[in-house]
């Protein structure tokens, strides 16, 4: 039997794993990325690919940076600045004569939660992902909204803070940081690991002042977002992805800054549509299910 490799690129681990097409996962592992330059990167990626090619039909790629889906282009490359402008799935397909499909990072998120997870069945929704910056994708109809330039859904770009006139003080990719709210309590608190989350969350449990300072504004610009968003498109459900998300609290809240957004402002209230804000039911392994998503999108749309 034939499955299909489902990559998923990210600053520190090349994760990969062998699904079927109805997504269930028969293998699954990682190994460290190659960041000194593309042709060791290509070298790590093909040393994954070589040993299973074999029982492969076909190769799907979470990635960081804009994605030009149809061409198979990565730009910039985020964290891993020497993908921009590589031409990955040509490249890949000429090497291994498999159909290769590439899909931006948060997109794949979303993917997986319209295909399999907690966007399922409704026709209009949203992924956040809560990590070192804002990523996610819109679905509208069932389809995931790419935009003209495939750039929708970039949360980070988003400004929240207009008295900043520097961009990174004033986009939600800075500000709303779960990285950087988490380093930030952790240094205050004078802890060994400042970037330990769990840590950091038993003092926001207990109810430490800054950590619980911090935290709830964090969930406020959250919830904040949301309703930007919401004001927009008018979604029916919120899924909030992200390793940080695994903590209750964390939805929790959100829901509960939203809620105290609406009592304060009844025109919005009134107006506006609540949505539904719940957890994402896919963990760390997200981007692996959405990319092969994306792929038998594509297969299929092909064969049509």
């Amino acid at each position: 039997m034939k499955y299909y490799l489902s990559i998923d690129i990210g600053g520190t681990n090349l994760k990969y794993g062998l699904l079927d097409r109805s997504g269930h996962l028969v293998e699954h592992d990682k190994i460290p990325t190659p960041t000194t330059n593309q042709a060791d990167f290509i070298a790590g990626l093909s040393s994954i690919i070589d040993s299973r090619i074999t029982k492969v039909r076909g190769i799907a790629i979470s990635v960081p940076g804009k994605i030009d889906v149809i061409n198979g282009i990565v730009h910039f490359g985020g964290s891993l600045p020497f993908l921009d402008q590589l031409g990955l799935k040509a490249l890949l397909e000429q090497r291994y004569h498999v159909p290769v499909g590439l899909e931006n990072d948060g997109k794949a998120a979303a993917m997986a939660e319209l295909w399999l997870g907690n966007l399922q069945p409704i026709s209009d929704g949203a992924a956040i992902v809560l990590g070192t910056g804002v990523g996610g994708g819109i679905v509208l109809n069932h389809q995931l909204l790419y935009g003209h330039h495939f750039q929708a859904g970039e949360f980070s770009f988003m400004l929240n803070n207009f008295s900043k006139n520097d961009f990174m003080e004033a986009a939600v990719g800075a500000n709303m940081s779960a990285v950087g709210m988490i380093r930030k309590i952790g240094r205050e608190l004078s802890l060994p690991d400042p970037t330990d989350g769990v840590t950091v969350f038993e003092h926001i449990r207990a109810g430490e002042p800054f950590a619980i300072v911090e935290f709830t504004r964090f969930c406020n610009y959250v919830a904040k977002m949301i309703l930007n968003i919401q004001s927009v498109v008018d979604l029916q459900r919120y899924v909030i992805g992200g390793g940080i998300s695994a903590q209750p609290l964390v939805v929790a809240t959100i829901n509960k800054q939203y809620d105290q957004m609406l009592d304060e402002n009844p025109i919005i209230k009134n107006t506006l549509t609540r949505p539904k804000i719940i957890n994402a039911k896919f963990g760390n392994d997200a981007n692996l299910y959405g990319a092969l998503y994306s792929l038998l999108q594509q297969l299929d749309y092909e064969e049509s």
